[in-house]
């Protein structure tokens, strides 16, 4: 089913596309409605529609009269890294090389005129990269561009061309500075026909003062680049050649290993359970201010998740569309570059849909994932609720929305308290496995803070199996006296136990009863959201730490 020019774009869906694009690279992905008329060219009422769309997709938020990225929309981001096999089977091999190196490694894989980084293995360090997964540089000012630059045709070097003068301060790519200087093309042809022989580039301070970077080919089975395998530096560490002569067989050896993992990694996953056609429902709910063509057109992005690409059947089935609706999104994702369509009729997302906020929401904190829904269940249960993580022997608060009574507990981020005697602390340790949780019993010391405290290793034992078995733990004045807890546990992508969340009670306010009968099912709804935003971004940032 090729594309032609006498297909229609459907113009909602591009427009809702540039909407996105505009939040992705605003600060903080945050704008007023009016800012959004300014950066995108539209007229008030669209952007409104697009808004109203997005808030009731989940892909937006609004605060304060502004409107924000929301996690749920880094599943397109998510599709892609899938569909490339980037997201589960690379990051071990990049994280091994850059514990061997010490240095920042990535994979970064070529967008039209530009190099898009797609596993990022970062070193913390004084001075260290800040690059993150999504974000773009320009070919000419970087490592990996060079290398891709030596397979670009002339109708290539031409749009390069073109976004150069449109762009000459690279605006257009929010991850770097204005360029010093920017090559001829001939000079970048060089240099690219030079990197191609060498089989490796180097980066010598082009990005911004003082970053160096060496980069190689990872190529497919038919010899054709796919990635580039990168390691940073700085230069008070090392200069441009000293870190090409450091790294260079290490990364050749990866880079064989990546290759090799990437053709494994092309296999067909299981059969989709087809998703229903939810736009029905919210466009009967709301009428014309929910664009319906924007919401099938990115549920259409979102399940082109399969690493050999979906046929137009395939897309129209996992999405509960027909197929002259999934046809018409599909085009339209094909000629805005998000989409690309095979020789053998297979549909698969672009590096170009990390462009739709991927890199600003791939960053997020737990803490900064949970405290949105905090708020809304504070407003819900008009109770106090935070979230901690196992520290040692205690739980450390990570976050936290108090409710504004006048008695109410005093907590803050950062505060800690032992884990045996909290709902948090219990549900955290619930979730050890169990020789772990053995292992911590034999370790700790289970001090009494009210006559209530459970201090036997034998009691607590039983006492954790049960929370395991229940999903919740009630802790009633076994910290401080009139002070009792509920708590449930967040999860990962892999389902296990990140952190715990909880809501704070005073006992001569709220009893057990209640606690289990009335704020039991509203934390577990939030901690439900929760779990399903952290489910979204790398798994990096949601260790206890982030």
């Amino acid at each position: 089913m090729p594309s032609t020019t006498a297909d229609p774009l459907v113009g909602p869906l591009e427009r809702g596309l540039a909407v996105l694009r505009a939040l992705a690279r605003a600060p903080g992905g945050r704008l007023r409605p009016s800012e959004l008329v300014t950066l995108t060219g539209l007229a008030r009422s669209p952007v409104d529609r697009i808004a109203t769309t997005l808030v009731r997709l989940g892909y937006l938020r609004e605060d304060d009269r502004e409107l924000e990225l929301a996690p749920r929309l880094a599943e397109l981001g998510l599709a892609y890294l899938r569909s490339s096999g980037f997201l589960d089977g690379l990051g071990p091999m990049t994280e091994a090389l850059a514990d061997e190196l010490e240095e920042s490694v990535s994979l970064a894989v070529p967008d039209g005129d530009a190099v898009r980084f797609v596993v990022q293995s970062n070193r913390r360090r004084t001075l260290s990269v800040s690059f993150r997964v999504g974000d773009a540089l320009p070919a000419e000012r970087c490592a990996p561009g060079e290398l891709f630059a030596a397979d670009w045709d002339a109708q290539q070097y031409a749009q390069w061309q073109d976004r150069v003068r449109a762009d000459p301060y690279d605006a257009g790519f929010p991850a770097v500075l204005p360029p010093r200087a920017r090559p001829a093309e001939a000079e970048l042809r060089a240099r690219a026909a030079e990197a191609r022989e060498n089989g490796w580039a180097l980066d010598d301070q082009r990005v911004e003062p003082g970053l160096v970077a060496v980069a190689v080919p990872v190529r497919d089975q038919e010899g054709r680049v796919v990635c580039a395998l990168s390691v940073v530096s700085h230069t008070s560490r090392r200069s441009a050649e000293g870190l090409r002569d450091f790294a260079l067989d290490r990364m050749r050896e990866t880079a064989e290993r990546i290759s090799r993992a990437l053709t494994e990694l092309g296999v067909t996953p299981p059969a989709r359970v087809p998703d229903a056609d939810h736009s029905l429902d919210a466009k009967r709910e709301l009428g014309p201010e929910y664009l319906q063509s924007l919401a099938r057109g990115l549920s259409v992005l979102a399940v082109l998740d399969r690493p050999a690409g979906m046929t137009l059947s395939a897309v129209a089935e996992a999405t509960a569309l027909p197929r002259a609706t999934a046809r018409r999104s599909l085009l339209t994702l094909q000629q805005l570059g998000y989409v690309a369509l095979d020789a053998g009729g297979r549909f698969a997302p672009l590096p170009r849909v990390l462009d739709l906020g991927y890199s600003p929401l791939s960053t997020l904190s737990l803490a900064e994932l949970a405290q949105p829904h905090l708020a809304a269940l504070v407003r819900e249960l008009h109770e106090s609720a935070s979230v901690a993580v196992l520290d040692g022997d205690d739980v450390r608060y990570i976050a936290r929305v108090a409710a504004g009574r006048i008695m109410s507990v005093s907590i803050t981020v950062g505060t800690r308290f032992p884990a045996h005697a909290t709902s948090l602390g219990r549900v955290l340790l619930a979730g050890l496995p169990s020789e772990r949780r053995a292992q911590w019993l034999r370790d700790a010391h289970l001090k009494p803070f009210t006559d209530r405290t459970v201090t036997g290793a034998d009691r607590l034992t039983s006492v954790l199996e049960q929370v395991a078995h229940d999903g919740f733990a009630l802790v009633d004045q076994e910290l401080e006296e009139g002070l009792r807890s509920i708590a449930v546990p967040l999860v990962g992508r892999d389902g296990q136990v990140i952190a715990a969340a909880n809501v704070s009670l005073q006992a001569g306010r709220t009893s057990a009863d209640e606690a289990r009968g009335t704020v039991l099912p509203a934390l577990r709804a939030a901690a439900g959201r929760i779990s399903a935003d952290a489910a979204l971004v790398s798994d990096v940032h949601l260790l206890p730490f982030a």
